[in-house]
């Protein structure tokens, strides 16, 4: 394999790293449960997003939990929330920015995402 055909892979996983800690930067800025660390994971789809269950209504036993879902489809930034009743991902916003869709998740006023 030449050098050439590998530099795509590294450059797309540097973008991976520069995201996921861009992200994880801004999640320090959510209104609820600030005093717990949420992950930010790499996924096939995009970045999934894990949380210790601070009120225990979805985890008993305050395991972590999935929160919410980010996926670039075309220039659009999806966000979803988890459904953990149905164990589903469901689409609640889509914006260009990445900021305003991190902004909303670190608000969350109708606790979609915050459980």
């Amino acid at each position: 394999m030449s050098q050439a055909a590998s530099v795509p892979a590294v450059v797309n996983c540097q973008v991976h790293d520069l995201l996921q800690h861009r992200l994880e930067r801004g999640l320090r800025e959510r209104v609820r449960y600030r005093y717990v660390r949420p992950s930010v994971l790499v996924e096939d789809t995009g970045y999934r997003i894990q949380s210790p269950c601070c009120s225990r209504t979805v985890d008993p036993s305050g395991g972590l939990i999935d929160i919410a879902l980010l996926t670039l489809e075309g220039k659009c930034w999806h966000l979803c929330a988890r459904d953990h009743t149905t164990q589903t991902w469901v689409k609640r916003f889509q914006h260009e920015s990445l900021d305003t869709v991190l902004t909303l998740l670190c608000i969350d006023c109708e606790r979609e995402f915050w459980p």
